[in-house]
């Protein structure tokens, strides 16, 4: 009987400590915001260094894990003896397999090491978008597809030169999706439980930013950066409300998520700076509030950032430069604070990961370390930091590799991955 007793109080126990605690089903976090909102994470890493829970095996990949309901979903690629891409379904607890799905899909892309767009899970579906466009819409818990679209095929994509990259946004009963295709559908929404289509918009090309869903003077709005302008949609509709243009000079190259604080939005390119937009309060439009721009990639001016979705508060603008160098901007003009060169080594293209809980930022570098910071006018304040997973080489060659996939925060955990492994940590105050 004791033993019977312990048992159910363990089940009951885990089971609240999953209901009480943030899922994280998507792309940066709940609300796409990159904020993770738990309570009783550690203050400093024991001894400097963290103690990895488990290790999954898993191929190549630049999507980050996502979790919820007690599953940690990620994608990878396999290209021997073909080409395949895979979604794969693990417990939280012991990183054990629940499922896994592969299909048939012959990259035409740069930069082959595996999907780019996070799994979304949104009432008990998982939504996977793979590089060359194939979507397909999971029963989470036991991987059953539920349907599928060949969206290449259906919608002739100008296909991105790295691939289709942005994380489904499920909004309501649509499912939403950033993929350049042609005919007016640079963005598409498709009904979440049939995968029919609900509404086609825009004929700009694709960047590779994920939508998101801000309220501006009464509406519900999907916000997309494509290739050529920032724009603002009709939730429900997909009727094109307002836009701003934001064309690249060289390349498409527009990676980092639209970030939204009370009535700004900002954005911020590798080569072509950064745009400050104000959202007016009693109208759905916008206005310019400042533009920076630098002569070339390495005599940037503000910022210019690359992979790194910098992050905005108050009067200030946190980002990672485009050779790893963390700045803060004066949100009002886009003018320099400071620069620290402390947080990643530099290099082109280095990224580091910024998400806010409570007071503290957590940064995960290229370098797969995770650091407890606090940022502020003054500058960047390290207070721990430790090695979460090693860098490898099939998402970008370089020295010992490169950590490019942004990680999970759920249920008092981390889970990271690299062309190897996921892995999961706990971050637990003890």
């Amino acid at each position: 009987m004791r033993s019977i007793l312990l048992f159910l109080f363990i089940i009951h126990h885990s089971s609240f400590i999953i209901a009480s605690a943030d899922d994280w089903p998507q792309w940066r976090g709940p609300n796409r915001d990159g904020v993770w909102r738990e309570t009783g994470i550690l203050e400093k890493f024991p001894a400097g260094s963290l103690k990895i829970r488990w290790r999954a095996p898993i191929g190549s990949g630049y999507c980050g894990p996502t979790v919820a309901d007690g599953r940690v979903y990620v994608t990878d690629r396999v290209d021997l003896p073909k080409q395949i891409e895979r979604v794969h379904c693990f417990g939280w607890e012991t990183g054990k397999e629940i499922w896994s799905h592969q299909y048939d899909c012959e990259y035409t892309v740069s930069y082959v090491a595996g999907p780019r767009a996070s799994v979304t899970i949104a009432d008990g579906r998982a939504y996977a978008l793979g590089t060359m466009g194939h979507l397909n819409c999971f029963d989470a818990a036991d991987g059953r597809v539920l349907w599928s679209k060949d969206l290449n095929a259906q919608y002739k994509i100008q296909m991105p030169i790295w691939g289709i990259a942005a994380a489904p946004l499920v909004e309501k009963d649509l499912v939403i999706l950033h993929i350049g295709g042609e005919d007016g559908a640079c963005l598409v929404a498709l009904d979440k439980r049939t995968g029919e289509e609900r509404w086609r918009a825009l004929n700009d090309r694709a960047s590779y930013a994920a939508p998101i869903t801000i309220e501006q003077a009464g509406k519900r709005l999907v916000v997309c950066w494509t290739g050529d302008n920032v724009a603002a949609l009709e939730a429900d509709t997909g009727k094109l409300v307002w836009e701003h243009p934001f064309k690249p000079t060289r390349m498409v190259i527009g990676i980092t998520t639209p970030v939204v604080e009370q009535d700004r939005l900002f954005v911020s390119s590798f080569y072509d700076g950064s745009l400050m937009l104000r959202l007016k309060r009693d109208q759905p439009t916008v206005e310019q509030v400042w533009r920076r721009l630098g002569p070339d990639e390495q005599h940037t001016d503000s910022l210019h950032a690359i992979i790194s979705t910098p992050y905005l508060e108050g009067d200030y603008v946190y980002g990672v430069d485009s050779y790893g160098e963390l700045r803060c901007l004066d949100a009002k003009t886009g003018d320099r604070i400071w620069e620290s060169r402390d947080a990643v080594p530099r290099e082109r293209w280095a990224t580091i990961h910024m998400v806010k809980n409570g007071k503290n930022i957590w940064m995960f570098n290229d370098r797969g370390e995770l650091i407890i910071s606090r940022l502020d006018s003054s500058g960047f304040h390290e207070i721990s930091r430790a090695k979460l997973i090693e860098p490898t080489k099939a998402q970008l060659p370089r020295r010992d590799g490169v950590c490019w996939s942004h990680p999970a925060y759920a249920y008092k955990h981390v889970f990271a991955r690299n062309d190897k492994e996921l892995v999961a940590a706990s971050l637990a105050a003890e």
